[in-house]
């Protein structure tokens, strides 16, 4: 299998996109989300997305032993997670601290928005 580079995503892009509900996506939209979604669809970094946004930002040193994965699998994970935009990190000393980017968060919450129109289920 081939490792592919995911570009690293320009949220003002994603910003400029209507709910999927509203109308059909275009070509160069889908292709700017696309990798936020690839990178939520992982087990493990689905995991870890959940572990760094259930507090302000969390340590690398802390989420490596939820796993029994090796330390440069997890560092490959959360650069997906970087990448995409999902997160933000800074290096402290010898550790790299992780939290999410909320705006990532509110944008591909818009996007998934269904509006039933009759105020109902």
């Amino acid at each position: 299998m081939s490792k592919q580079s995911l570009p690293v995503v320009d949220l003002n892009a994603v910003a400029c996109c209507p709910p999927i509900a509203v109308r059909p996506m275009e070509a160069d939209q889908a292709a700017v989300v696309a990798p936020m979604f690839k990178a939520l669809g992982d087990p493990v970094r689905l995991r870890l997305m959940s572990m760094i946004a259930s507090v302000p930002e969390m340590c690398v040193c802390d989420l490596t032993p939820a796993f029994d994965l090796s330390g440069p699998t997890i560092s490959h994970h959360l650069k997906v997670l970087r990448e995409a935009g999902l997160v933000d990190s800074e290096r402290r000393g010898t550790w790299v601290w992780y939290r999410v980017r909320p705006d990532a968060f509110r944008q591909l919450g818009a996007l998934l928005e269904i509006s039933t129109g009759d105020g109902g289920a």
